[in-house]
């Protein structure tokens, strides 16, 4: 058994984190609580050069609905992953055990916790690079601290996460509107005319969708690792609305309203990152910029980490901390070795595979089962239906990707995934009943 025995009341820092068990009902958490986990994780500066390049690109009223559209689909995504967690108390693997079976879980659950550690690394990465190109810092250092200082946090596990979001959260919102505020005051005209400049280079409508929704799918998609602390399952969906459509929209606006301000310097390749801006006038504004790096990038490499570590630490039969240490020192050597910078795209482009995933488990143990199919009482090591799915649907959205660019591939995916699931099942159920007893 890998949890950590507790001594007396939670002043203890190995609480435990039951990587391996349904968090019982005494130790839950109250909405307040699981709520800040997850809506200071999209308030994160990625997010703000992504609403910044989905404004480029579509101005600002066709961008803000982009937003708008990826958020909600992310609301009722993340939601009813969210609802099953709150439910079941248990951990994404633990979760995933019921849809994909109990040794077939392996492969889901190790891809995602695998893509987590991916963007632990490239957020630590950017980290070094931002205050190398804005104030001249060491970058392979920076990274190495930085690194370092994001390991510690996520050590101390559900607890850490919860404070580090109440922080970081607020200083995104206020640093952001500083921000705009530098950029109103240096000539910035109306923002609701913004109609956009990528031109040829523009992304279209869907793609911006998906862009919105790829950003946090896989964390998403692993939202029980965060959500399974809920005293229930509406306690639960309202935890990740805090982020989904809440926590995320306002950093995606934030971002596209520096951009339709005219306060990015390179909107084409840095979208609303409004770092610079903060830098380039100086004062104070330069120590809160630094400080506001570490604690923004920690805070979405701490939640990257926990994921990964609570996933691996199951499917391997280790500690939560144990493997903070390990998957957190491969994505520092990543991040120091400037690897990192090779990572978004395979990232984004794996994020496109990973709705079909959740479709499983959303249709398997939330909706088919009103209808007297799904998961329950299933007793199976692998359930090929949900892999047949899982495949059918990312064949869909990388085939969306490549030849259909104006429609959303994350949402495709999802689709179709959950319609072949919906037929296996259908199948089975009926081939069960003609079997004569």
């Amino acid at each position: 058994m890998s949890t950590t025995t507790i001594t007396g009341d939670e002043t203890n820092w190995e609480i435990a984190e039951y990587e391996d068990s349904p968090v019982p009902a005494e130790r839950r958490r109250g909405l307040g609580s699981v709520s800040a986990v997850w809506f200071g994780f999209p308030m994160v500066l990625t997010c703000a050069i992504f609403g910044g390049l989905i404004v480029y690109s579509l101005g600002f009223w066709l961008g803000l609905l982009a937003i708008a559209v990826g958020n909600i689909c992310m609301m009722l995504y993340v939601g009813a992953l969210s609802v099953i967690a709150g439910r079941s108390g248990k951990n994404f693997a633990l979760t995933a055990a019921e849809s994909f079976g109990k040794a077939g879980a392996f492969l889901p659950s190790a891809f995602l916790a695998t893509i987590v550690i991916g963007w632990f690394a490239f957020q630590t990465g950017m980290a070094g690079a931002i205050l190398h190109d804005t104030l001249g810092w060491h970058e392979q250092l920076t990274a190495l601290a930085a690194g370092i200082a994001f390991i510690g946090v996520t050590l101390l596990g559900i607890r850490a996460l919860s404070a580090i979001g109440l922080v970081a959260a607020p200083v995104y919102v206020i640093l952001g509107l500083v921000a705009i505020g530098l950029a109103v005051a240096d000539g910035g005209g109306s923002p609701t005319s913004y109609q956009g400049s990528a031109g040829a280079a523009a992304m279209s409508f869907g793609a911006a969708v998906t862009l919105v929704i790829a950003s946090f799918i896989d964390s998403g998609t692993m939202t029980a690792d965060f959500t399974r602390w809920s005293r229930n399952g509406r306690e639960a969906f309202l935890a990740a609305a805090s982020a989904f459509p809440v926590g995320n929209s306002i950093a995606l606006v934030i971002g596209g309203l520096v951009v339709a301000l005219g306060g990015s310097a390179d909107p084409a390749a840095d979208g609303g990152n409004f770092l610079g801006l903060l830098v380039d006038h100086g004062g104070l504004l330069v120590p809160l910029a630094v400080a506001f790096v570490f604690i923004n990038l920690g805070s979405v490499c701490a939640h990257c980490l926990y994921n990964g570590a609570v996933g691996w630490s199951q499917l391997s039969g280790g500690t939560m901390r144990r493997l903070t240490l390990i998957l957190g020192a491969v994505g520092v050597v990543l991040a120091v070795a400037g690897i990192w910078s090779y990572f978004e795209q395979w990232l984004n482009l794996l994020g496109v595979i990973v709705p079909p995933i959740g479709a499983v488990v959303i249709l398997d143990q939330l909706i088919l089962p009103r209808f007297g199919l799904g998961a329950a009482n299933r007793e199976t090591r692998w359930y090929w239906p949900a892999f047949i799915s899982w495949a059918g649907g990312a064949v869909a959205a990388l085939i969306t990707h490549e030849f259909a660019p104006w429609l959303s591939d994350a949402v495709i995916g999802f689709l179709a995934a959950a319609l072949i699931l919906t037929l296996c099942a259908t199948r089975t159920a009926r081939s069960t009943k003609e079997i004569p007893a």
